[in-house]
């Protein structure tokens, strides 16, 4: 049996910028709301958008297509079932699709398989809708036609707190998991942190935990990344967790360590995220691993400038031929093969530039504005230090050719973990300013030990820090693929920019940029095209 059905629609982009731009909250009450004002709420805040988004003539389709992808999502495999290589699906800027080099997208694996014992699947966070990630609008949709039981919203970690009443507003409104890691000394870490951790904001009740073997529990929450284009990572998890061991930063080892922490991620995630009471087996391993490597993921087609690989080289399957290796164009001058950084990171739609299609032309000088434009880059712990500052691009730390994410390891604080109530940069409030974050609890770590000791730093996600109990890893995560955004809003790893535009406007604010008007709308039709 062959996926072969295909959805053709028209669109005006300019009512999609006010879709864009508009926060769209999702408000799931207690259990005992009725399932009529629920559904009445649901349904209106959906009306909002299709009327917002698309013009009439098209809405029946619209509400075909998203019914196709509530049952994609339904978290359960069908036998003998496949994707075509880069089936369309539909986001509010055009079409994203997946390309595999096994030929199709196999629905039928143990990646679709439910391992654990609360009916999820990797599909539950992954969804092939959302370039295999998961955005807070399919979020929504899967809430409301499941009347909130669909696994994805299980109380261990689909809530705000694994116990009491369930909360699933962080995964509705920003697309949020809880993560519950352990403080140092951990599996990653042996010895004691070189800070201590407290609560000052704790909303929900379970921001700091302890264990019944006194370790203390940290909840973060964080969006869950695509399981697609991982022949590029770098690191793997926000935090680098997952590639702490086996890390991704030589070309000899690389391929090993990829399938090794690829499958300890795999059982990992069985036994956190799908609770469960034994690892998959080492075939279902190999599968899941096998599926996930095979996968690029990208947007085929933009409403208003069309095909993104007719005439340019946009599109998930230019992307599955692009060559890596870690370090490849290293800002920091540190590439292997001895070759120089090249700013000009992205050059897909180069052949855009002089086109007669003014979207077309305007993505090509976003994609220039991306690789060109000065910016200021201050107080970002891991690549500057004290009060230094540094001229870069945006490709300083999105240097892949044609990916985004840095080549090496590099994790960093950019700034958006920070709470504006303890925040004294006026860079980062700026920026933070231009974003919704949602609540979110706020930690206090104190340094006790190294060369930071008897420095404070507020954060709601430590980052890398619980990883490797290091002060100076306070806040800092991976920089992320930038493949496919259009098709899995909210962004940054805590969801706080609800759309690109508070993406750009963070980044023109936080590093000092300029940009005008026209300059910031280039660069979002660039995002939204990747």
């Amino acid at each position: 049996m062959l996926y072969k059905k295909r959805f053709e629609v028209g669109f005006d982009d300019s009512q999609s910028k006010s879709s864009r731009d508009r926060k769209n909250e999702f408000k799931p009450k207690e259990h005992a709301m009725s399932d009529n004002s629920r559904t009445v709420s649901l349904v209106r805040n959906l009306r909002e958008q299709f009327r917002s988004a698309v013009n009439s003539t098209i809405r029946k389709r619209l509400v075909v297509c998203f019914l196709g992808l509530v049952t994609l999502g339904t978290g359960s495999a069908i036998a003998d079932v496949y994707l075509h290589n880069l089936f369309p699906f539909f986001n509010f800027n055009g079409f994203s699709g997946t390309y595999s080099s096994a030929g199709s997208v196999d629905l039928s694996g143990p990646f679709f398989q439910s391992l654990g014992t609360n009916g999820r699947t990797c599909e539950t966070c992954h969804q092939p809708s959302d370039a295999f990630g998961l955005s807070a609008v399919n979020a929504q949709l899967r809430y409301f036609f499941t009347r909130g039981k669909d696994p994805l919203f299980a109380q261990f970690d689909g809530s705000t707190c694994p116990t009491g009443p369930i909360n699933n507003s962080l995964v509705l409104n920003n697309g949020l998991i809880r993560i519950p890691l352990t403080v140092p000394p951990n599996t990653t870490d042996s010895l004691p942190p070189q800070f201590t951790i407290t609560a000052v904001q704790d909303p929900y009740g379970c921001a700091l935990t302890t264990d019944a073997q006194g370790q203390q529990i940290v909840s973060v929450y964080r969006r869950p990344l695509p399981t697609t284009n991982l022949g590029f990572l770098s690191a793997m998890m926000f935090d680098g967790r997952e590639s702490f061991s086996l890390p991704l930063n030589k070309a000899q080892t690389f391929g090993a360590n990829l399938n090794s922490d690829l499958t300890q991620q795999a059982i990992d995630a069985t036994m956190g995220h799908a609770q469960g009471t034994q690892p998959p087996t080492a075939a279902q391993l190999s599968q899941i691993v096998s599926f996930e490597l095979a996968l690029n993921s990208a947007q085929l087609f933009d409403f208003a400038a069309g095909s993104l690989s007719k005439k340019a080289n946009g599109g998930a399957e230019y992307l599955s031929t692009q060559p890596y290796y870690p370090g490849i164009n290293d800002s920091l001058g540190a590439d292997p093969g001895g070759e120089g950084f090249n700013p000009n990171a992205f050059t897909i739609y180069t052949s855009f530039e002089n086109s007669r299609n003014p979207k077309q032309a305007s993505i090509a000088r976003g994609e220039q504005i991306f690789n060109t434009q000065p910016l200021t880059i201050s107080n970002v712990p891991g690549l500057t230090t004290g009060t230094q500052q540094i001229m870069g691009t945006c490709t300083t730390c999105h240097d892949t050719f044609n990916v985004g994410n840095h080549s090496f390891p590099l994790p960093l604080d950019i700034g958006t973990s920070r709470s504006l109530i303890y925040e004294t940069d006026p860079n980062i409030i700026a920026g933070l300013q231009q974003l919704q974050a949602p609540t979110l609890p706020v930690f206090e770590l104190a340094c006790t030990q190294g060369p930071l000791a008897g420095t404070s730093y507020y954060t709601t996600d430590p980052g890398k820090a619980l990883i490797s109990g290091q002060c100076s890893d306070i806040g800092r995560g991976k920089g992320l693929i930038l493949r496919g955004l259009s098709a899995r809003a909210p962004y940054f790893h805590n969801g706080v920019a609800a759309n690109l535009q508070q993406v750009v406007n963070f980044y023109n604010h936080r590093f000092q940029i300029g940009l005008t008007q026209q300059q910031m709308q280039d660069l979002i039709n660039f995002l939204e095209a990747l």
